[in-house]
C-alpha cells in the first residue's frame, strides 16, 4: 500500500530517518501532529456543502440519513431493523445539533491560570472554561500524563473509560486511549463493569461461566416448550431497545410468537415493567433487595414437600447437603428454616403465594430470566445463586425451553447464532501497569491511595496516588454512586482530562475538554446483535464534523505524535484501512466483497439451522462427563469449597439471605426503597440532551420518580408535582408520577439523568446517583450497589430555576500560546522504548478483540479453569476461529492466576 503524506511522517519518525523526512516536511512533534487534514474526506466528499443519503448505523438501529447542504435532515430506519425505536428517528438527529455539543477544546480557567500553581481544583463544576486551540489543549494534555508520569509513574494516570458504550463501532474511545497508553508504559485501569459486576465474579464459580454476556437458549425452543416463564426483575422489551453493537430489534416478533404460543409469564418485581404489559404477566410484588430469600424459601418448599428432583442433584451438582443443611436450619450460621413464612416477612409476599409460586415452577417446564439489576445490590451475588440451586432443585437446568438466563434482556438474547465473525477492531496491545480498580470503586482509591483490596480471591493495592484521571467515551460521573463523594475525591487529582461530543456531567468536572466527534461524523463499521451476528452494518460518514471537534482516532493519533509514538499507534494505516480490514476479516467478506458492501450498507451473516435448535446447558445436561461445566468440580456448585477457603465475611460459600445496609426491612419511619433501573427513551446518560426524547417522559423538565399513589397521598403530593428525593449523601429535584403499578414503600426514577446543581447542592435534574450508595456488592465482586438506597421524599416547595442541566458550560476565548519546550514532549521517548516489547499472536488476538466489551483486561484476574468457561462465551462474541481459539488459551493459560 502507497505511504500516505501523514503515513509518511508516521513512519519517518517510527524508523529514525529524520534526514529524509526534513527534507520534505516539519518534523517536530507539532508539526507532525497538526498536519494538514485534507477539505474532503478520504471517499473524495465534501461533507460540509453534500447533498444526499447514506447508510448508518448506532446502539439504536441501522438508519438511511438524508442530508441537505452538509446538515443532517431526517432519519429513516432502514428494512433491517425489525421495530424502530424514537431514540433512532428522534433522539440521533435531536443530540447530533444540540447545544451541548462542544465546539472546541477547552481548558479550566483555574487550571490553565494555575498551570505553575494553585489549580483550584475545588472550582471544578463552578467555573467558566477558556476555549483554546487543539495544539495547546493536546500539548497541555501531553504534559499532563507525562508530568504524572515523571511523578508518579505509570500508575499514577488512571484511564476511568471502560466499556466503550460510546457508540457501536471498532474505533471505541477505551480501546484507543487502551492502545495509546500503553505504548507508553500503560496506566491503571478499572476492572470489572457497572452492568453485571457481581454476577461475572460468581457465576464462573457457580456454574462455570459469566452468564450475564452469554447467549440465551434459542427462542423456538422457548415457543414450543416453555410453559411458564420467569421475570425476576427482568424488562427485556424495554432493555433490548439498545445494543451493544448495533440494535436490530429481531427479536420482538418472537417475543409475540412466544407469547401466542400460550407461555404463562409471571414477573417478581417491585414494579409493572413494559414486558410486563406487553405479556400479561401476573405481577408478583417484592421489596427490593429479598430476591434470595424467595427463591431459598421455595426450595425450602419443594424440599420438604418431596418435588425436589433428587436424581438431577445428585448428577449434576455439588454441594447440596451444605446448602440443605441451611435451608433447614441446621447449619453453622445459627439461622432459622427458610420456610415460607420466614421469607414473607423479608419479601412481602405471603407465603402461601410462596409455596404456590414453587410447585407451579417445579410442575411446569420452566425458564428462569434474571435481571442484571438484582445483582446491582448489596451481597449481589446472593440472587443469581440462589436462582441457579431453586433450578437445580427442580432439576430443570439445561432441558429445551427451561433453566437458567440472565441475558434475555440484552443484546437480542434468545436469538440464533450465526457463529460467524464480527468486524475486528484495535488492538490495545498489553498494559504493563497491573495496578486495577474495580469499575465501581473510584471513589475508594482516590480516598485511600495504596489502599490493599481483594478482587476475585485475589489481593491487589490501589495506586499509591492518581495524579491524572483520563475519561474518553465513558460519562464517569453520571454511572459512580454517591457523586458527592467523587467530587469530593477529584480534588486528590491534579488534571482531569474528558474527550466526549457533549457537555456531560464529566465534561463539566474536567479540567481539559476534548470535543470529539458523533459516529455521524466519521467512518467505521459494527455488527448486528450481540449474540446473532447475523450481519455487518456500515457506518459511514454523514455529516462533517461539527464545530472544531475530531474523531476520536485522530485525537490519539495526534497525541501518539507528540508523544513520539504515531507510527505504532496506526501501524500506517489510516481509519478508514482500518474499517476495510475490520470487514475484511469479518465472515461477512467471503460473500459480499468490500466495495458492494460500502455501497449497500450491510452485508448478512448466514445463521446455521442447527442454530434454531440450540439450548443453554444443553451439553452439559447431555452428557456432564463429556461437556463438564469449567468449575472446580466441573458440576453446578450449589455450595462452593474454593469460596470458603477466601474466607470472606460478606460473601459466603453457598446463597445466604444476609440482611442489606439499606432495604424495607430496616428503613426509618418514613424513608423509600429507591431502585433506578435503565431508562426507557436513554441509553444510560446517553439522548439525555435530545430535547425531542425529553418531551416524551421529562415532568416540568425534570426526571420523572414513580412514586406509588398511597405514598404520594400520605406526603400531599400529586401527580405531575416537583418533588424532593433525598438522604444523608444527597438530594435530588425530580417530577412526581402517581401509579398503582410500584409497591408501597418504593419509588423508581431512570438511571443516567444528567446534572445541574443548585445554590442547595441539590441536583435540579434528578440524577439518582447523588442518593445511591458507594458500598461495595462484596470483597469478592466490588461491584456497585446501586439499587440498594432508601431515601425521604417531600414536596419541592422552593425550586430555584428550571432544569439546567442541557445548558452548555460557560466558555471564554483568550488567545494561549506555549513555547513548544513547555510541555517537555522529549521524555516520552523513554517510555516509548520501554513498552515496545512484542506481543505473541495469542496476545495480540486476545487484547485486539476479547477485550473490547465486558472482558477482563488482564489473564492474571482468573484461573485458568474459570477462564475456560468464560471463553466459551467470549469467543463466540469475538468471532474467533479454531485456530485463533487455540493462541489465545495458550496465551491465558500460561498468564492465568494459580
Amino acid at each position: 500500500m502507497a505511504l500516505s503524506r501523514r503515513n509518511l511522517l508516521g513512519a519517518a519518525g517510527a524508523v529514525g530517518t529524520a534526514g529524509l523526512a526534513a527534507s520534505l516536511f516539519p518534523v517536530g512533534p507539532f508539526a507532525r501532529a497538526f498536519a494538514q487534514t485534507p477539505a474532503t474526506s478520504a471517499l473524495g466528499i465534501a461533507y460540509a456543502t453534500w447533498t444526499g443519503t447514506v447508510a448508518h448505523a448506532t446502539h439504536y438501529g441501522p438508519f438511511i440519513a438524508s442530508v441537505k447542504n452538509g446538515r443532517l435532515e431526517k432519519v429513516t430506519p432502514t428494512r433491517a431493523d425489525a421495530r424502530s425505536t424514537e431514540m433512532l428517528t428522534l433522539g440521533v438527529l435531536g443530540r447530533t445539533y444540540d447545544k451541548t455539543r462542544i465546539k472546541a477544546p477547552m481548558v479550566r480557567k483555574s487550571y490553565l491560570d494555575g498551570l505553575q500553581g494553585n489549580r483550584k481544583p475545588e472550582l471544578r463544576g463552578k467555573e467558566e472554561f477558556v476555549e483554546v486551540s487543539w495544539d495547546v489543549a493536546l500539548g497541555l494534555t501531553a504534559k499532563a500524563i507525562l508530568d504524572t508520569i515523571e511523578k508518579h509513574g505509570n500508575e499514577g494516570v488512571f484511564s476511568s473509560s471502560y466499556g466503550g458504550w460510546s457508540h457501536a463501532g471498532i474505533f471505541r474511545p477505551n480501546v484507543l486511549q487502551g492502545r495509546f497508553f500503553n505504548l507508553l508504559g500503560g496506566c491503571s485501569v478499572t476492572t470489572g463493569d457497572y452492568s453485571g459486576g457481581a454476577a461475572q465474579i460468581i457465576m464462573p464459580y457457580v456454574i462455570g461461566d459469566m452468564e450475564v454476556y452469554s447467549a440465551q437458549t434459542a427462542w423456538e425452543q422457548v415457543r414450543d416448550n416453555t410453559e411458564v416463564f420467569v421475570f425476576i426483575g427482568c424488562d427485556p422489551n424495554k432493555n433490548n431497545r439498545i445494543e451493544y453493537t448495533v440494535a436490530d430489534h429481531e427479536m420482538y416478533d418472537h417475543w409475540d410468537a412466544i407469547k401466542k404460543a400460550g407461555v404463562k409469564f409471571v414477573s417478581i418485581n417491585p414494579q409493572v415493567t413494559t414486558t410486563d404489559e406487553k405479556m400479561g404477566s401476573e405481577w408478583v410484588k417484592i421489596v427490593p433487595n429479598t430476591d434470595t430469600a424467595l427463591f431459598l424459601a421455595m426450595g425450602y418448599h419443594v424440599y420438604t414437600t418431596g418435588k425436589h428432583k433428587q436424581a438431577f442433584i445428585d448428577k449434576y451438582t455439588v454441594g447440596f447437603d451444605r446448602f440443605l443443611a441451611y435451608l433447614l436450619g441446621k447449619d453453622a450460621d445459627g439461622t432459622p428454616a427458610k420456610t415460607p413464612e420466614w421469607a414473607a416477612a423479608i419479601t412481602g409476599i405471603p407465603a402461601a403465594k410462596i409455596r404456590e409460586l414453587a410447585d407451579l415452577f417445579a410442575s411446569k417446564r420452566t425458564q428462569f430470566a434474571g435481571s442484571w439489576a438484582i445483582q446491582r445490590a448489596h451481597h449481589g451475588e446472593m440472587p443469581y445463586w440462589a436462582i441457579v440451586n431453586f433450578a437445580c432443585m427442580v432439576g430443570n437446568i439445561g432441558l429445551p425451553g427451561q433453566g437458567v438466563g440472565f441475558s434475555w434482556h440484552y443484546g437480542g438474547g434468545g436469538m440464533p447464532q450465526s457463529g460467524g465473525t464480527g468486524p475486528r477492531g484495535m488492538s490495545q496491545g498489553r498494559n504493563p501497569v497491573k495496578k486495577i480498580c474495580p469499575a465501581s470503586r473510584i471513589s475508594e482509591m482516590l480516598n485511600n491511595p495504596g489502599k490493599s483490596f481483594t478482587y476475585n480471591g485475589t489481593t491487589y493495592q490501589y495506586p499509591d496516588h492518581v495524579g491524572m484521571i483520563y475519561n474518553a467515551g465513558n460519562n464517569l460521573l453520571s454511572h459512580q454512586q454517591d457523586i458527592n463523594e467523587l467530587i469530593r475525591a477529584f480534588k486528590t487529582v491534579d488534571t482531569i482530562v474528558v474527550q466526549d461530543c457533549w457537555w456531560t456531567a464529566s465534561t463539566r468536572w474536567a479540567d481539559i475538554v476534548l470535543p470529539a466527534t458523533t459516529t455521524l461524523e466519521r467512518n467505521d463499521i459494527s455488527s448486528g446483535g450481540t449474540y446473532g451476528i447475523d450481519k455487518i452494518f456500515a457506518m459511514k460518514q454523514v455529516i462533517a464534523p461539527v464545530g472544531d471537534a475530531l474523531d476520536d482516532f485522530e485525537i490519539f493519533r495526534r497525541l501518539s505524535a507528540l508523544c513520539g509514538v504515531e507510527y505504532a499507534f496506526t501501524e500506517g494505516l489510516t481509519s478508514l484501512d482500518y474499517v476495510k480490514l475490520a470487514y475484511e476479516g469479518s465472515s461477512a467478506a467471503a460473500q459480499l466483497p468490500w466495495e458492494k458492501f460500502w455501497e449497500a450498507g450491510v452485508a448478512e451473516i448466514k445463521v446455521p439451522e442447527e442454530a434454531r435448535k440450540w439450548v443453554r446447558h444443553g451439553d452439559f445436561r447431555t452428557d456432564p462427563v463429556k461437556n463438564p461445566l469449567h468449575t472446580p468440580t466441573g458440576k453446578i456448585e450449589m455450595y462452593s469449597a474454593t469460596i470458603d477457603k477466601l474466607q470472606l465475611d460478606d460473601c459466603p460459600p453457598m446463597p445466604k439471605f444476609l440482611e442489606p445496609a439499606e432495604y424495607l426491612g430496616n428503613a426509618k419511619k418514613g424513608e423509600l426503597h429507591v431502585v433506578s433501573p435503565h431508562p426507557f427513551y436513554r441509553l444510560h446518560s446517553q439522548m439525555a440532551n435530545a430535547e425531542p426524547l425529553r418531551k416524551l417522559y421529562a415532568v416540568q423538565g425534570r426526571e420523572p420518580l414513580v412514586v406509588n399513589t398511597q405514598d404520594a397521598r400520605e406526603r400531599g403530593i400529586k401527580n405531575g408535582d416537583l418533588v424532593e428525593l433525598y438522604n444523608d449523601r444527597g438530594s435530588i429535584v425530580v417530577g412526581a408520577v402517581l401509579s398503582d403499578k410500584i409497591m408501597p414503600g418504593v419509588v423508581s426514577i431512570y438511571e443516567g439523568g444528567w446534572p445541574q446543581l443548585d445554590s442547595k447542592g441539590r441536583c435540579n435534574n434528578g440524577l439518582v446517583n447523588f442518593l445511591t450508595s458507594s458500598r461495595r456488592a462484596s470483597a469478592l465482586s466490588q461491584a456497585t450497589t446501586a439499587d440498594t438506597c432508601l431515601a425521604k421524599l417531600r414536596k419541592c416547595k422552593d425550586p430555584e430555576s428550571p432544569t439546567r442541566a442541557f445548558e452548555p458550560s460557560k466558555s471564554v476565548k483568550r488567545t494561549v500560546q506555549f513555547d513548544e519546550k513547555f510541555y517537555g514532549l522529549d521524555r516520552a521517548v523513554a517510555l516509548k522504548e520501554k513498552s515496545m516489547a512484542s506481543l505473541s499472536p495469542g496476545e495480540k488476538i486476545f487484547y485486539q478483540r476479547c477485550t473490547v466489551c465486558h472482558g477482563p483486561r488482564d489473564p492474571g484476574q482468573f484461573n485458568g479453569t474459570q477462564w475456560l468457561g468464560i471463553t466459551q462465551s467470549m469467543f463466540p462474541r469475538a468471532g474467533l476461529d479454531d485456530g485463533e481459539r487455540k493462541l489465545v488459551l495458550e496465551f491465558l493459560l500460561k498468564n492465568a492466576k494459580p
